[in-house]
């Protein structure tokens, strides 16, 4: 296939949904860093144009996931209701398992592995920003989107928004993505792209297993609101306002 390099990486995640999993693997931003051109991210990435295509071509045989058919074609009820059962869940989860195994391999390998120290306190900072984070958007933009969706489906009257208009959520839950993009790379950075020391014990590896698979995650996390949610529910509440004000 041919690479357009002025089309944006959250484009190609779009019109690939598995996309976002070559973008993982070749280490190209697409969630937080999804509207940058991907000619530009493949270069600060160090990616070939022809590698990319020759995986991307490979991807798109790939089967469907479960998430795809709702990213793409569902409602935004049916879409956030998946965010917080798949994403939303498995982050608080690993956010306690992973506490519990820093603490082990902290106390046990702190002295000769002082990086693992730093990736606690960066791991602590990642989890003091998403947990108020998943709760403003449980508790009160994902609760008016969907409101919003249904006002819209039964052609009533657009619900009160407390924050004016949706944007303005929408914005701050974003610049929260990137604090935690930033986190997540300086977590990369600190582990050596997760590679365990030789002398690493089992919870060492599984510490570093589990922190690459909880960027996976977050990764995936954070595209699907980016790049799907939060576009459709700002194009959503202004043609429901405009069509209210008629």
């Amino acid at each position: 296939m041919t690479i357009s390099t002025d089309k944006t990486v959250r484009e190609y995640a779009l019109e690939m949904p598995h996309a976002t999993r070559v973008f993982e693997k070749l280490k190209i931003d697409y969630c937080c860093g999804g509207n940058r051109p991907i000619g530009d991210a493949c270069a600060a990435a160090g990616v070939g144009l022809e590698e990319l295509s020759s995986l991307l071509e490979q991807a798109n045989n790939a089967p469907i996931t479960s998430a795809q058919p709702v990213a793409q074609s569902g409602t935004l009820t049916e879409l956030i209701d998946y965010i917080i059962d798949k994403h939303h869940v498995f982050t608080r989860e690993e956010m306690d398992r992973i506490n519990a195994l820093l603490e082990k391999v902290c106390s046990k390998h702190g002295e000769n592995h002082p990086e693992v120290v730093s990736v606690r306190t960066l791991f602590h900072n990642l989890c003091d920003d998403l947990k108020p984070h998943m709760f403003k958007e449980e508790a009160v933009l994902f609760p008016y989107i969907k409101a919003m969706e249904q006002a819209i489906s039964r052609q009533t009257a657009m619900p009160f928004a407390p924050f004016g208009t949706v944007n303005n959520p929408v914005r701050m839950m974003m610049s929260e993505h990137d604090m935690a993009g930033d986190i997540l790379r300086e977590l990369r950075a600190a582990t050596t792209d997760y590679a365990a020391p030789s002398d690493a014990c089992m919870s060492y590896r599984a510490l570093y297993a589990a922190l690459e698979g909880f960027e996976r995650d977050l990764h995936q996390h954070i595209h699907l609101e980016n790049n799907i949610l939060f576009p459709r529910a700002v194009e959503m509440e202004s043609m429901g306002r405009a069509a209210y004000a008629l």
